[in-house]
């Protein structure tokens, strides 16, 4: 066999391999990247990212969390008094504003514990803290609950 037929015939085998693989992972040969060169003696793979990667995120969803943002213009107006009290420093209705929030739910992106704190949003009609906070991360980064951190919303501010 001569060099030029050895170097196809690896190269075959190498697109042949590529493409099982993505089987098992569920990707066709496009949706991997994979292609041949059209008209080509030998075969030639080009192998890169699957066009899905490259695609931006949501408009609306940070890239890092995937989390919505959400204006302070859409947030209740107990959510801006409570604002408005994080950053005057206090003083807090309850005990346990600006306790540290642990993340349990893992909705935020990952930090040490300690990172976030968190704070009550009056629930109207409401005889307890309510479901609705705010939860500040060191970093400066706001977001806002209202389901007892079930989900979250960015605050852009």
């Amino acid at each position: 066999m001569t060099a030029p037929k050895a170097v196809g015939a690896v190269l075959a085998a190498a697109a042949a391999a590529v493409l099982w693989f993505a089987g098992l992972v569920g990707c066709s040969a496009s949706t991997a990247g994979i292609r041949t060169a059209a008209g080509s003696p030998s075969v030639a793979v080009i192998v890169g990212e699957s066009p899905s990667a490259r695609r931006p995120p949501p408009i609306g969803r940070r890239p890092e969390s995937g989390l919505r943002w959400i204006s302070q213009a859409e947030l209740p107006s107990e959510a801006l008094q409570t604002l408005q009290l994080i950053e005057s420093g206090g003083p807090y209705p309850y005990d346990r504003d600006g306790v540290t929030f642990e993340n349990r739910e893992g909705l935020l992106p990952e930090h040490p514990v300690g990172y976030y704190r968190e704070f009550t949003v009056e629930t109207p009609g409401s005889d307890d803290r309510g479901a609705r906070r705010i939860v500040v991360g060191d970093g400066g980064e706001w977001y806002y609950t209202d389901d007892h951190y079930d989900s979250f919303a960015r605050i852009a501010r």
